[in-house]
């Protein structure tokens, strides 16, 4: 894969010019009001894993419409204060399958709380378990088209308030110090923290990696790559329908999200990502209002990205955002 998106030095000073709805701010409080109706209700049961340095526990809590959320909270097997955190959204088309699968955070010393990703987790790489109990409209087969004529309905309402309640959930553990949660996630997971570091105003740092779910109208038009495929696909079929899905995607696109953020925020992109192309990704970091930010970028990469060489930067640069006072 050759590069096919702007130079570095015009990514860099990439700007998406589509502005965010006059009533986004609105949209989300009233969503996440709605939300929080409903008693978080989290619930911490251990499980009996063959691992000797961790702690497992089966977490389930309420989300969008007080529906059931799973997820693991991993914690060092000899954690006895709080500790700081990283809750871990997932990339598209998985669920949290197994604990083993998330070790990195606990045996760096770190509470880790993975989300499981409602609706998904059947694409053949890691199992979810939570339903996503509300129907959809037509839509093309994923998930970035389902309810997509109308941003109440719009699946990725439910899945960026279920990623606020997750980090309200892994602040309610007695072992997780609440004054030090970062938010993490690769490709739709990158997306999803970069949402919730756009509506939680006090985390301690945010960690998207090649992110997904940015600068909507560019991704649709610049690559055929899944899943913004899916977006075009969709738009084959309805022909006229166009102003109303961006518009939709408009109050979840991740460049509208980081002109809120604040935490501190480490990003990272690969040049030759047809699935989240690098001008994308840029369109989100050069809108990030977070002052203390930087962005590793991988020149010959594709959605792969940095791979352990981005875990080994993140492990290097997190603890200094995440030290107790």
């Amino acid at each position: 894969m050759a590069l096919f998106d702007l130079p570095l030095d015009q990514l860099r000073t990439y700007h998406p010019e589509h502005p965010a709805p006059d009533d986004f701010d609105e949209f989300w409080l009233k969503t996440l009001a709605e939300a929080r109706e409903h008693d978080l209700a989290a619930r911490f049961e251990p499980v009996e894993v063959p691992l000797a340095g961790v702690r497992v526990l089966d977490v389930t809590y309420a989300g969008f419409g007080g529906h059931p959320v799973k997820g693991w909270l991993i914690l060092p097997a000899d954690a006895e204060g709080p500790l700081p955190a990283v809750v871990e959204y997932i990339g598209y088309g998985g669920g949290r399958g197994l604990p083993h699968m998330h070790l990195l955070w606990a045996t760096a010393g770190f509470a880790h709380f993975v989300m499981d990703t409602r609706g998904q987790g059947s694409g053949g790489w890691a199992q979810g378990d939570t339903p996503d109990p509300v129907g959809s409209s037509p839509a093309y087969p994923g998930f970035m088209t389902r309810g997509v004529e109308d941003p109440h309905t719009y699946y990725y309402r439910r899945v960026f308030t279920d990623a606020v309640r997750a980090v309200e959930a892994a602040r309610s553990h007695p072992l997780v110090d609440a004054a030090r949660v970062a938010v993490a996630g690769g490709s739709q997971g990158g997306g999803i923290s970069i949402a919730v570091s756009g509506l939680v105003p006090d985390l301690a740092a945010v960690l998207p990696d090649v992110p997904f779910l940015c600068d909507f109208p560019r991704a649709a038009s610049l690559t055929d790559n899944p899943p913004y495929s899916e977006i075009a696909l969709y738009l084959k079929s309805r022909r006229l329908g166009g102003d109303a899905v961006f518009r939709t995607l408009s109050y979840f696109d991740g460049v509208h999200f980081a002109a809120r953020a604040q935490a501190p925020a480490l990003f990272s992109v690969a040049l030759r990502d047809m699935t989240c192309p690098p001008s994308t990704v840029f369109g989100a970091f050069n809108a990030y209002a977070g002052e203390d930010k930087s962005i590793e970028v991988y020149e010959f990469n594709e959605h792969e990205g940095g791979g352990p060489y981005q875990q080994a930067a993140q492990l290097r640069w997190l603890p200094r955002y995440l030290t107790a006072p």
